[in-house]
């Protein structure tokens, strides 16, 4: 089937156009920048996703529209409120639209855990008045869609607004990590390539028109993420943990009580975390030292 990604060049678009070519689907990428990560096999559109005639041409005689183009960095968003709205909202109407008029089989949308927090501030409103949008363009139009909200997640391609990524660095880098927080934060961290092979195995016909959560399986509370940091690179890492002001972040759960709730979707088998985390801290460790790959 002929599958559209926007947001295709970043790192859980990239990963998740991957799975859909492994699978043998037709992909297309949309995105503002030019991915590093096409393969022979995807095709590229380089273009901003609020140009609505940009839209229209992309979705017409596509069967499946994955949605990951956004302003998806928490702080970034509470710096960029307007744009907030620009990209997360009248980005993903304007995308609704263009779907529903070329009779698209399934939108699939890239949202969060904080959706129903208390947490995640203008990043966590927007999604929400987003995910409205879609079940209403449901309700109106009867266009399909699958809502899917990702929790933590690392792995390779992530950059600096990733906080595996951003303490692994540090590690490497500098021999110390400087966290901010209490270190008594839990999250459940899951590796890309897992939630690139859930995000895909959505297209069944039992997850039509659901809220799904992707997130690991297991809590970890980030102090026991720096000791494990530590100790993969021998003990030789100095860990300071100070106060933090940010309140964008949750400290516990993502949840609030609230009567409109999502599956959690699990996959087995699945990456262990400390694995995971070795096979980020070689990528980072090489990208850090490229002469001595």
């Amino acid at each position: 089937m002929k599958v559209l990604v926007t947001g295709g060049s970043g790192f859980l678009g990239s990963h998740v156009a991957d799975v859909l070519s492994n699978r043998g689907h037709q992909v297309t990428v949309l995105d503002i920048k030019e991915s590093q990560y096409l393969r022979k096999d995807q095709k590229m559109v380089i273009g901003d996703i609020l140009d609505e005639k940009l839209l229209h041409k992309c979705v017409r005689d596509q069967g499946i529209v994955y949605h990951f183009a956004a302003l998806a960095d928490l702080d970034e968003c509470v710096d960029r409120p307007i744009d907030s709205v620009k990209f997360n909202i009248l980005g993903t109407v304007k995308l609704l639209d263009a779907c529903r008029k070329n009779n698209i089989n399934r939108f699939v949308f890239a949202s969060t855990a904080y959706v129903y927090s208390q947490t995640g501030y203008f990043y966590r409103v927007s999604k929400q008045a987003a995910e409205n949008y879609i079940e209403v363009y449901n309700k109106l139009y009867g266009l399909p869609y699958t809502i899917l909200r990702y929790g933590s997640l690392y792995g390779p391609r992530a950059d600096a607004h990733n906080s595996i990524y951003r303490l692994i660095k540090q590690a490497l880098s500098d021999k110390k990590i400087k966290y901010h927080g209490t270190g008594e934060e839990i999250r459940e961290f899951i590796h890309i390539h897992d939630a690139a092979e859930a995000s895909v195995n959505i297209l069944e016909e039992d997850y039509l028109d659901k809220n799904l959560m992707i997130t690991g399986i297991d809590s970890v509370r980030y102090k026991d993420i720096l000791e494990m940091i530590r100790e993969m690179l021998n003990n030789k890492v100095e860990i300071e943990i100070v106060p933090s002001n940010r309140k964008a972040h949750y400290m516990v759960t993502p949840y609030n009580f609230v009567p409109k709730s999502g599956k959690k979707l699990t996959l087995n088998p699945h990456k262990d975390l400390g694995q995971g985390i070795l096979e980020c801290m070689q990528e980072i460790y090489h990208e850090i030292n490229p002469d001595n790959r």
